[in-house]
């Protein structure tokens, strides 16, 4: 992931770890009041979750009569799976893994969106002799997670004329922008735009992205809330997404305050990396995080069944929806 937090990442994620399994191993979770909502987040809280705690740190939550505690997973595969097996309320997810889940059946739908485009590019040294993605031809690229990241560099490369055979495809799991300024690789995909791009340049090493929906790739949510698919007409959602809009408009109107909210209780995370990662996503988060763009969840969907990654092309109501009013 971004080398510069590796340890302090460690250490939030080691808490994490002791207080999800106290959390799931007892029998609270499956029995959750009507007024309380658990939310798995993604992965350690990081600025892309900004609007959640805005709206926690606010009150937002609280005012809708909401009762809302956020939980880092152990294992980022998980909270998906312990949606749909109803252990919590909701998950933050990706709209891609997210028409993967659907497809694999399970009962999962997307309530609301936090990172309302792509985060995920290509990425090469700014002051390397990549100028174009066709330079990539006999070139090393790193990723970290096989499927959808060798989908998106497939189809970036097709636009160059290029195809997989005409590069050197290499794991080097979290380790994105370390194996570039190493020179372990020439290129990685599944780079963070808001994230290894700054990290890269904290070291005077700037890289230079690819961003995927300039090549070929339809734009997509990054982040989204998820929920179970019998729960959608439970009212706690619509307020809990509510609350999150507050949440965000406040964000947006009062930046810096925001973020000495959103350290508050969080120290660690107030450096130079997530400072910069901050400012970045700040103007990419959904401004209207419960409304559904129909046409362009269908559109991607229909991406992935083109690229073998899905059977097919659900419903839109069993893959995303808009929560009725209160």
């Amino acid at each position: 992931m971004k080398k510069k937090g590796v340890c302090k990442m460690k250490r939030r994620v080691v808490c994490m770890v002791l207080i999800v399994g106290i959390i799931l191993s007892g029998s609270a979770l499956t029995a959750v009041a009507s007024n309380q909502v658990t939310v798995l987040l993604d992965w350690f809280v990081n600025p892309d979750h900004a609007p959640l705690f805005v709206a926690l740190e606010k009150g937002f939550f609280n005012r809708q009569g909401l009762t809302v505690e956020f939980i880092a997973p152990s294992n980022p595969n998980d909270p998906p799976k312990l949606v749909a097996a109803k252990k919590v309320d909701m998950a933050v997810s990706y709209q891609p893994q997210h028409h993967l889940h659907v497809d694999q059946g399970l009962p999962l739908v997307r309530i609301a969106t936090l990172v309302g485009t792509p985060l995920n590019a290509l990425v090469v040294m700014a002051d390397g002799g990549i100028r174009q993605i066709a330079d990539l031809k006999g070139k090393t690229v790193g990723y970290s997670i096989g499927g959808f990241e060798t989908v998106l560099l497939k189809v970036m490369l097709d636009r160059a004329g290029l195809s997989l055979d005409d590069i050197r495809l290499v794991n080097v799991n979290f380790s994105l922008s370390p194996s570039l300024l190493s020179g372990k690789t020439d290129a990685v995909i599944g780079a963070f735009r808001n994230f290894e791009l700054n990290q890269m340049d904290i070291v005077n090493r700037p890289g230079r992205a690819f961003y995927v929906e300039e090549h070929g790739i339809p734009s997509y949510d990054e982040l989204i809330l998820i929920c179970h698919r019998d729960h959608i007409g439970n009212k706690k959602y619509r307020a809990f997404v509510d609350a999150l809009e507050q949440g965000v408009q406040y964000l947006i109107n009062h930046p810096e305050e925001s973020w000495r909210l959103f350290i508050k209780g969080r120290k660690d995370l107030d450096d130079e990396l997530n400072r910069r990662a901050w400012r970045d996503t700040l103007p990419r988060f959904a401004l209207r995080p419960g409304a559904l763009d129909q046409a362009r969840y269908l559109r991607f969907a229909d991406f992935l069944k083109q690229q073998g990654m899905i059977k097919t092309v659900p419903p839109l109501d069993t893959l995303a929806v808009e929560l009725p009013v209160k």
